[in-house]
């Protein structure tokens, strides 16, 4: 099965955050109707929802891309898209004034306050579970569709 490698791979990189945010978006609605919580939930689910599915079919093609000049470690490449995510992440929230930036951390929506060091610590793990995931996950998933 050699044809459309790119498609395949971009259907494998973007199985596991889809499903993963449909859970995450059953908690949010779930808080937001059942529970009646007054934050507007719905600001904070529109970025991850169009974009980080779509990065992560991106960043797979890139990754079959690049394989084929070297052998690299999924794993590690997927552990460098957090890197993007948190950029771009950063980029449109001080753009549309979400994030403001304090000498002792950030805050978001003007009401949740969140130093460096949690920061720091939080993005440390969030990069371990992506390589996890990358390496487990979707690596399964590309050896499913034929591009492992």
């Amino acid at each position: 099965m050699n044809t459309h490698p790119y498609v395949r791979a971009y259907m494998a990189g973007i199985v596991v955050p889809t499903v993963f945010l449909i859970f995450v978006l059953s908690a949010f609605i779930t808080i937001r109707l059942v529970l009646q919580y007054p934050a507007p939930i719905e600001r904070v689910i529109v970025f991850p929802m169009a974009a980080v599915p779509n990065l992560w079919g991106f960043w797979n093609m890139l990754y079959l891309r690049l394989r084929r000049g070297r052998h690299a470690s999924i794993g590690v490449h997927g552990g460098m898209l957090p890197f993007l995510l948190a950029l771009f992440s950063f980029a449109i929230g001080s753009i549309l004034g979400v994030v403001a930036i304090t000498s002792h951390g950030l805050v978001y929506f003007g009401a949740l306050y969140v130093n460096y060091g949690l920061m720091a610590v939080g993005f440390c793990v969030v990069v371990g579970i992506y390589y996890l995931v990358w390496k487990y996950a979707v690596q399964f998933l590309n050896g499913v569709v034929g591009i492992a």
